[in-house]
Order: structure tokens, then C-alpha cells, then sequence
């Protein structure tokens, strides 16, 4: 296992910068994710770490070695890609032990850690199968198989997932969490789905045009997002304006909300991220948002209500379906916010005034 340590990493094609004094510290053993929107620079900085992009300033570290101007074949990494990129003409077997035979170990050594790893991703009934006849989770657990058996000081993985049908990316997302915990490998994942990267990470740095956003768990990440962007980004959120004024929130309706948290918050015009689960639907009349049902969508447990407040853009709600459910498509009600969950920014949105409050 390694320690990744990264500093000031300066990458540039041509004379553009897209990544640029990037510092970043992974910890020994833990599941760390690169996530944001396609040309954030996610994979530019695993592909940096991987020794296949140059680096035009900055130093990396595997623990206290600076890995520069290592080649990529001596940095001691496992590599899984969005592609597979699995030997068609070699069996399963042959296709995890080929690293091992690349690095001369003995016939007996190289039975037991294949036959090892063969078990340990479920795929040794598979062993004597060509990759045409293997599903894609099939093929990506060998991938995966052939990237570990190295004993690698740091997986990378890249995409690993997107070519998969749904059913297959839930499967796996748990298979790569528990063998990557019970492994113990410092891995770098890259993805561009939030939903993923909530589900196995130990650590997120949500990326956008080359610079971290916010680093931090998933639960922190979710509930005290670092600005507006990490909070539309991480799962869904309506964001409505609103006013500080001696530390209580008015909405334009003239709907207020008080918190003892909030009074030190100077007097300001913020933009306020409440999550469809952080909505409370009342009575038309009553204290809150007055608004109207537009549309609702029935999914078992949850139901999902789109309601049009005044404002620019209708507010989406999550609640818990009812047998009884009144709450129907032209439906007057009131919105109440549940305050210690919402999160307050600057009007500009590049500040959470609430980072660092307890949720």
C-alpha cells in the first residue's frame, strides 16, 4: 500500500492549463474518488499518477518516493479501465496471470495467487473460458482480477463501470467496495457518477475545470456541499432565493425560518439549497411556501411531487408515500423546510455560510 501525496501538479496541453497547482493527500488503504462532469481534469490526474501524462510541474509521491520520472512498468500500479482491455485470444486464467509472468515468479506461486484472486472475484468456474464468452461484469471482475494479482502499491481505475447495464454497475459497485477492503489497496477511482462514487468511497474530491471543489466523505459532501455547484452536482437540490436579515431566512413569499445557528451570519441576500427530502408539505393557508401540485410521480416507497412556487423554476419534493395519498396534481399546499438540514450560500453562490455547523 502506498500513501499518494501530490503537490503544486501543474498540467498543460500546449498552451492551455487545465490543471493547475493541484495539492491533494490520499490516505494508505482507503477508497479515494475523482469526481465531476466530463473535462474537469478527473482523468488527466489519474493518467498523471499512472506515469501516462506528463507533468509540467508539481512533484508526486508514493509514500516518500517522488514517482516523476518513473516509467509507468515501475511504479508498481494496477490499472482497470472503462474498456476492460482484457487479452481476447487468452483464457480467463491466462489473462490474470499474465502480469505474474511478466515478472518471472515461480510456476507454484504464480497457481496459488491466480487461483487465489480467481476465487476471490468469483470467476475460477470461468478459468478456462475466452473473454467472448463472458458478460461485461464477467469481464470486468477479470480486469480487476489481473490488475490486483500483482500486488500493486496503488489500483487505479478509471471509469470502470460505465459500460455496464444498470443491474451489473449495482453489482459491482459492491464487489469492487468489498474487495477492495478486504485487498486493503489505496485505490484512485474515477467517475463521473455521483450515485457511485456516494456508494464505495471512503473519500470524494468533486472536481470542475481542473481544481477541487470539495474534498471531503460522501455524508459531508451531501449534507454541507463547499458551494452552489458541489451542491446541484451531489444528488438533487432546489435552490430558492432568499434573505439573512439578524439571523433569520425570509423567502420571497415572506415564508420566514429561525435558527440559533444563523445569527451569526451577517445580514445578506443568499441562495438557499434545500433537497426534495428536506420539504414538509402542509395545508394550503398554513405557515410556509404556497404552492401548487403540478405533477406527481408514484415510485413505491417515495412519492415525487412537482410543485410550482412563483418562482422561476418549480421546486421537486420526496415524501413518503401515503395509501391514502390527497396530495394530487392541482393540489393547493404550503412548504416548510426542515432548517437544520438546508444550506445557505453567498448570493454568489462560492460560499456555504453554514460550513462547519453540525447537521
Amino acid at each position: 500500500m502506498s500513501q499518494i501525496i501530490i503537490k503544486d501538479a501543474v498540467k498543460k496541453y500546449g498552451n492551455t492549463t487545465v490543471i493547475s497547482g493541484l495539492n491533494l493527500n490520499i490516505r494508505n488503504g482507503e477508497l479515494f474518488t475523482l469526481l465531476g462532469p466530463s473535462g474537469c481534469g478527473k482523468t488527466t490526474l489519474l493518467r498523471m499518477i499512472a506515469g501516462f501524462n506528463s507533468i509540467e510541474g508539481g512533484d508526486f509521491y508514493f509514500n516518500d518516493t517522488r514517482i516523476n520520472d518513473k516509467d509507468p512498468s515501475k511504479r508498481n500500479i494496477g490499472m482497470v479501465f472503462q474498456n476492460y482491455a482484457i487479452f481476447p485470444h487468452m483464457t480467463v486464467r491466462e489473462n490474470v496471470a499474465f502480469g505474474l509472468k511478466n515478472r518471472k515468479l515461480d510456476k507454484a506461486t504464480i497457481q496459488r495467487e491466480t487461483d487465489r484472486f480467481l476465487a476471490m472475484m468469483q470467476i475460477d468456474q470461468y478459468a478456462d473460458r475466452l473473454p467472448e464468452n463472458l458478460s461485461g461484469g464477467q469481464q470486468q471482475r477479470v480486469a480487476l482480477a489481473r490488475a490486483l494479482v500483482i500486488r500493486p502499491d496503488v489500483l487505479l481505475m478509471d471509469e470502470p463501470l460505465s459500460n455496464l447495464d444498470a443491474k451489473l454497475r449495482l453489482e459491482m459497485r459492491q464487489a469492487i467496495r468489498n474487495i477492495q477492503k478486504e485487498v486493503g489497496i489505496t485505490t484512485v477511482y474515477v467517475t463521473h457518477d455521483q450515485e457511485e462514487a456516494m456508494s464505495i468511497s471512503d473519500t470524494i474530491a468533486v472536481m470542475k475545470s481542473g481544481t477541487i471543489q470539495h474534498l471531503g466523505t460522501p455524508r459531508d459532501i451531501y449534507q454541507r456541499p463547499s458551494n452552489l455547484f458541489v451542491a446541484t452536482f451531489i444528488g438533487r437540490t432546489n435552490i430558492l432565493p432568499g434573505v439573512i436579515k439578524g439571523g433569520t431566512l425570509i423567502f420571497p413569499s415572506g415564508y420566514t425560518v429561525d435558527f440559533p445557528a444563523w445569527t451569526s451570519i451577517p445580514d445578506q441576500k443568499v441562495q438557499v439549497s434545500v433537497r426534495p427530502e428536506e420539504f414538509m408539505i402542509g395545508p394550503a393557508g398554513g405557515p410556509g411556501i404556497p404552492g401548487t401540485v403540478v405533477d406527481s410521480i408514484y415510485l413505491g416507497l417515495n412519492t415525487h411531487y412537482i410543485v410550482d412556487v412563483g418562482l422561476e423554476h418549480k421546486v421537486e419534493l420526496i415524501q413518503e408515500s401515503e395509501i391514502d395519498n390527497r396530495v394530487v396534481p392541482g393540489s393547493h399546499i404550503s412548504l416548510t423546510v426542515k432548517r437544520e438540514k438546508i444550506n445557505l450560500f453567498k448570493e454568489q453562490g462560492d460560499v456555504n455560510l453554514l460550513r462547519g455547523e453540525p447537521v
